[in-house]
């Protein structure tokens, strides 16, 4: 049986400054998360996309302690909700 060395895009606990999504994405790519930091930062001043990158990094991106990101996080919480209330007002679940 043959082991793939799979890279996986996550944030990461190892050089966190804020969520770790700069030193996840340097991590991945292979390069200092610090020269990401400086990306960000030149995107956000000129023009502002450097903060929406990160806080959509921060939300797509999983924890590397867990499987799944905050949206998917969510997506599933609403997935779960297994009840509706019909026009009496009573709960029933969905079929």
């Amino acid at each position: 049986m043959s082991e793939y060395n799979v890279k996986k895009l996550r944030r990461t606990h190892k050089g966190r400054i804020i969520a770790g999504v700069c030193s996840g994405v340097g991590e991945f790519v292979g390069i200092d998360a610090n020269l990401v930091r400086i990306g960000l930062a030149i995107a956000t001043l000129f023009g502002g996309a450097g903060v929406a990158l990160y806080a959509i990094g921060w939300l797509l991106m999983p924890d590397e302690e867990h499987g799944t990101s905050i949206v998917q996080d969510i997506v599933k919480k609403q997935q779960n909700k297994a009840t509706s209330t019909d026009w009496s007002g009573e709960q029933k679940p969905r079929s």
